[in-house]
This record gives structure tokens, sequence and C-alpha cells, in this order.
């Protein structure tokens, strides 16, 4: 396979305040543009930045087919779309169609509260209402026999309803259908076939998993976000083809790496946390090169602060998180406040303060921080967009830990005046005391919520946030790095290069990657090397089936395997990799010790000798690295990561610009030091010819 020098990779990141795009060629150059998002149409600034950086590279002219001028190979994509259709419920008129008597799943819940005392704790409402969630008259057995055949007279009945409710997308989720769906796919060709406009999700696509809550909850999730996800892509792919870009359209997934757009929009409940996971990747690939094994990231943005564990150089996986809760954490000992979303995702424990977070007086005088946003419409009062209430953002520029002037290549100039008013006016008069002292309450609350996440991750894992190093980005990130670190005793924080851009590039070290599950239930006897080994190869099967439709081979696909187990009876299980390539008896024995370990690890004990262990559920992942491109021949081979890559002449100039040159600023660190004359020591950029990273 050849490799066209003048080929070029995409990479952009849409977040609730600024959209940031990344471009890079064959030879290593980095173009970077940050923009504010333009909700409710987010795809319009991240099609006027790449219209943007294409004008301002020296390549020649985009190509369509052959002949000469530059290619575009990929974009890379992670977006908040779905996720702020969860949070502002404004996902599409959702119909439930379950078994006979599983009507309320959605309202019964788990039966928990995020805070055990809480006495005025409301559970969140259903996405689904009651009179859109339908009941057929079917059921199947555990073991797959037939209790109650489907009627078709009630299918037809079911249709006329839909119609009648002007229903725009329905989520089917019948009893056992996780192993047995037979009853749900005569459903969905039936609605397909007959409501050809409506997106029909069927649980036993979207999580062929036990737990009816959980099946249903994310099934819904689905639906709800469906038509939202397509128009977007819709739109997106749109403002491509009229820039001569005819390139594949990869979403960044929950669980890190890429998908197709046509399965991100069929399965879009698997690209919620898209930008987050990118950060954590590229935190993992920076930290790789470091020699760092151990890392917490810490990716705070405008809106919302994600934290996340590295490990030993692995990054830790979760298999659930709930959206729209006060944290955002996978973690079933606490939860309730949000939609729960049971799907393969990274770690990330995820809270709402951000730059943009808002601070304000609570009815008995007390200041608050978040989780509300200003986000990019109208932004901080410091971005002179219209905002008048005082932000995180804000108290950080009175502090002095931002500098007046142009922020983001310009687009938003820094106003610390606005800033001062809005603090002066909204939080220090009120509560009589100086302004300097109340934007420094801003920042410190806004350290305790963040604090949330950090501690989500580390010490409610069972690790002492000592043993890592902090990695810091995002657009906030850096600016509160050192005071949580300070907080969890943590020694070294990183600042990576571009910590603004950073998740951005994560989607550029980003390979394609497909998840895929099969739940069981081995325990005893049962559980044995060939019972394993026989649910993985037809795993292996389908997975490399689907990536040979995609324009992969199965020499480029690289497979792991990981089991679900727990202790019998438990409603929890632990995620265990399988190392070996094949499952043998001494694989088995190792999963057990590796449990054990787990266990005593996050519980507190190892082993129960009255109780043995099950596996419930299977998991494969396949992936192909970036270095990969079997498409076609214009792939950039041996990608060179952000490290090893120059930033483009403009960007730097940019950065001169802004006055990244500047000696020293005026900052305030608290009533004991006072108001100092802090030395700026500026990041030099160095342009070195850039290395291709191995594969």
């Amino acid at each position: 396979m050849t490799t066209n020098q003048n080929t070029m990779r995409i990479g952009a990141d849409v977040g609730g305040t600024f959209t940031d795009v990344v471009l890079i060629d064959a030879s290593g150059n980095i173009w970077a543009h940050k923009v504010p998002s333009t909700p409710p149409d987010f795809e319009r600034a991240v099609l006027n930045a790449i219209e943007h950086l294409l004008r301002t590279t020296d390549a020649p002219p985009l190509r369509r087919g052959s002949g000469s001028g530059t290619t575009v190979s990929e974009v890379a994509h992670g977006t908040t779309v779905a996720t702020n259709a969860v949070l502002e419920r404004r996902g599409a008129k959702t119909a439930l169609i379950t078994t006979k008597g599983f009507r309320d799943v959605l309202e019964l819940r788990r039966i928990r509260a995020p805070q055990m005392y809480d006495l005025f704790f409301e559970k969140p409402q259903a996405l689904v209402e009651r009179y859109l969630r339908f009941e057929l008259t079917e059921r199947i057995s555990a073991s797959g026999e037939v209790l109650t055949p489907l009627s078709e007279s009630e299918l037809w009945h079911l249709k006329e309803e839909l119609e009648k409710e002007s229903v725009e997308s329905v989520a089917v989720c019948t009893l056992h259908a996780y192993a047995f769906p037979q009853h749900e796919n005569v459903v969905g060709d039936f609605l397909r076939a007959q409501l050809p406009e409506v997106p029909v999700s069927l649980s036993s696509e979207v999580l062929p998993e036990r737990k009816e809550y959980e099946r249903t909850a994310t099934t819904v999730v689905n639906a709800y976000v469906r038509p939202v996800m397509e128009r977007y892509l819709n739109a997106m792919r749109s403002g491509l083809q009229a820039m001569g870009i005819e390139a594949p359209l990869l979403m960044m997934q929950s669980a890190g790496g890429l998908t197709p757009e046509a399965d991100a929009a069929r399965l879009p409940v698997f690209v919620l946390e898209s930008g987050p996971a990118a950060g954590v990747l590229a935190a993992g690939f920076t930290a790789q090169r470091l020699g760092t094994g151990n890392l917490i990231t810490l990716d705070m943005g405008g809106t919302t602060a994600k934290a996340s564990m590295i490990e030993e150089g692995a990054v830790a996986y979760s298999p659930e998180y709930e959206v729209g809760a006060s944290i955002s954490a996978g973690n079933r000992l606490v939860g309730g406040g949000g939609e729960l979303i049971r799907a393969p995702s990274i770690d990330i424990a995820e809270v709402g303060s951000g730059g943009g977070s808002i601070a304000y007086l609570d009815g008995v005088g007390g200041l608050r921080v978040g989780p509300r946003s200003a986000g990019a419409v109208p932004g901080p009062a410091c971005y002179q967009r219209g905002g008048t209430e005082p932000t995180v953002t804000d108290a950080n520029v009175v502090l002095g830990y931002i500098r007046p002037g142009e922020l983001a290549d310009g687009e938003v100039r820094i106003d610390i005046e606005a800033a001062r008013r809005a603090i002066d006016d909204r939080i220090a008069a009120p509560l009589g005391m100086d302004l300097l002292q109340a934007a420094e309450g801003i920042h410190r609350i806004a350290n305790a919520r963040t604090m949330r996440a950090l501690r989500a991750v580390s010490t409610e894992r069972g690790r002492d946030p000592r043993e890592f190093v902090l990695m810091a980005f995002g657009g906030s990130g850096p600016i509160h790095a050192a005071g949580l670190a300070k907080e969890l005793l943590i020694r070294q924080v990183i600042v990576p290069p571009l910590p603004g851009l950073f998740s951005t590039l994560g989607l550029l070290f980003s390979g394609v990657e497909h998840h895929d599950v099969r739940s069981c239930l081995l325990s005893g006897e049962t559980l044995t090397a060939r019972a394993l080994e026989q649910i993985k190869v037809e795993m292996q099967r389908n997975m490399l089936a689907q990536f040979e439709t995609e324009g992969y081979s199965a020499d480029q696909v690289t497979l792991s395997c990981s089991v679900d187990i727990r202790f019998k009876g438990q409603a929890s299980e632990i995620r265990i990799a399988v190392a070996d390539e094949t499952f043998a008896e001494t694989t088995v024995q190792t999963l057990y010790t590796s449990f054990e370990i787990e266990h005593e690890r996050l519980y507190g004990h190892r082993s129960d000798p009255d109780n043995p262990v099950e596996v419930v559920a299977v998991r494969l992942i396949g992936q192909v690295p970036t270095c990969w491109n079997a498409r076609n021949d214009t792939g950039i081979r041996g990608q060179p990561g952000a490290l090893n890559s120059r930033l483009h002449q403009d960007s730097k100039q940019s950065a001169e610009r802004l006055g990244a040159r500047a000696l020293s600023r005026e900052a305030y660190f608290g009533a004991s030091w006072g108001t100092i004359d802090t030395p700026v020591i500026s990041r030099t950029i160095w342009e070195r010819k850039a290395q291709p990273a191995p594969c």
C-alpha cells in the first residue's frame, strides 16, 4: 500500500462550550482551530472550522477521485450531541414495546437514591411516558420455550396506536430476548415494514445481556437519541461533501476506538461519552511515551470535569454509567440520579464543574457553583457574548490565572472588567466580601466539585492517588490542577502540549474498534475452558466478518477477550481480562485468582469458600490500529503522534500574538499569600522532523 504525501486526517471534538478541530498531514504537520460551539446546530462549528483549516494549509486543493491534490482520508469525530439530547430532554418522542407485565420497569428502576438520607430525592422522569409504553401478550421462558405466542392482531393494533401518537422512535424489549430474540425480531420486522420512517431499536441488537431494567433502559436511551444522531450525522455528511470530502466519517465510542457513521447512527448509545473517551486515550498514549504507568486524568472543559485512571499502562473500563446525575460514574454502589447506560465505556467520572459553570447564591445566601453552565451561548461574562452571570472562568480571570486578551484563535476576547462586574454585582457585594475573596471562593468550590470525580476513580476504587501522576488538560484543567493535586497529595502534574485540543488529538490516535458481548451463566462443572472457548470462537467469527465488510482483513485485527465474573448470587460482577489466545484449564484457574485479588481490592475480602464463582458474560474487543488503513491507497501509514509532530507556523504565530511571551502577571493565591507578581513560563513549541510512531 502506498502513501500519498498529500493525505490528511481530521479530528473534530464538539464540547458544550468550544469545538476543537485538528488537521494532520502525512509529514506530521498539525493545524489546529478552536471556535465556540454553535448549539443547537453543533455541526456548523465543526464544518466552519474544517473549512478554515483547509484554507490555511499549504497543501494543494482538495480532490475527488483520481488526480493531483489533497485527499482527506478520514474524519474522526467526537460529539456531545447525543448526551445533550438526554440531559436537555430534547430527544425523539419514543415508544417502548415490552412483554405484558413489564410496562413499568423504567419506573421501578433499581430502587436506589444517590444520597441515602436525602428525604426529598425524586426519581428522574422516565424518558418514555407511561401512555407510550405498550404491552404485548407474549412470553418466552428463560430456557427458550414459547409460553405465549405473539399475536399478529396485536401488532396491527400496535401499529395504529403508534401512528395515532405520531411516535418518532421505538424501543422493543421483550422478556429473555438477550438469548431468545425471535419475538423481538418479528416485532422489529413488522414495524420496519409498516412504519419505514420510524427507527426501531431492538434490545437483542443494542444490549444482548441479562438484567431487565438495564437492558430496557439502555435500549430506550438508544431509541430516544437515535433520530437526533441520524439528523446530526446526515448534516455532517452533507457539509463534508459540499467541501469535497468523501472520506469515511468515524465516530469515537464511549469505550474508545472509532466506529463507522452508519453504526453510530444505528447505535448512538455507544457514542454518548465520545469526547471524554478520546481524552483518556490521548493521555494513555502520552503517558506511554513518557514512561509513566500510573496516571489520573483530569479533563476540565467549559461545562464538565471528567476524571479517569490509567493503571500500569492500562485504561480502566466500566460496564455501565449514568447520564444526568450529579456525578456520572461507573459504580453500582451509588446511582439512581440519572439515565442508566449499560454499555462498554472507559471508566470516567464526570461532574458538572467547568469553566462555564455559573456561580450563584442559593435561597439562604450560600455560594454555589454549577452544575448549570453558561455554555457557548451566551458564555461567561468575560467573553462579551451576552453573558451576565459570573462563572468559574470569570473568577479565574479576576484571580489572574487567565490572561485578558484573545482566546480561541481570536474568536473570543477576554474582558477582565466584565468579569469583575459580574462577580462583584452577583456575589461579592451581596455577601459583603472583597472581590478577590469572592473569586477565590468560586475557584475553590469548583475544585471541591471536581474532587468528587477524582476520588470516584481513585480512592473509591481502592487506589491511593499518591501513587499516581495527575495529567490535566481541557481548557480549564491545567488551571485547577495544582490545587487538586495538593489536596490529593499527588507530587507530579503533567500538562501536555495543546491541552485545550488534547481530546481532539486522541481522536487521531485511535483506530477502528468494535465490541461484542454474549451472556452466559457458567458455574461449577459447567464453567470449563471448552464452554468459554466455544462462545469466544463464535464471537470472533462474527466480529472478523464485520471488519471484513468494512475493508479490513483478519490479520489487521487485534482481538482481546475478557469475562464478567461474580460470586454466585451477587448483583455486581467484575471484568477480568483473558491473557491467552485460547481458553485452557490453566486460564480458568488464572481467572479465579485474578477475580479474588480484584474482589479483595474493591470490597475488602477475597474469597467465600461456601459460594462458587460464576461467569455471566464473555466480551470481545476487535481493534484496527491507526497505522493500518485498508480502505484505499491514500491512507497514512505510521501516522505520527502529537509528541513527534510539529505545530504549523500559523498556530505558533497565533500563540505569540495572544501574549504567550508575557514575563509575569499579578495573581491572587488566597489570604495566606495575597497577590503576587507571578512568573509566566511560556511553553516553547519546538519544530522537529516528525518520526512515524510504530504500530
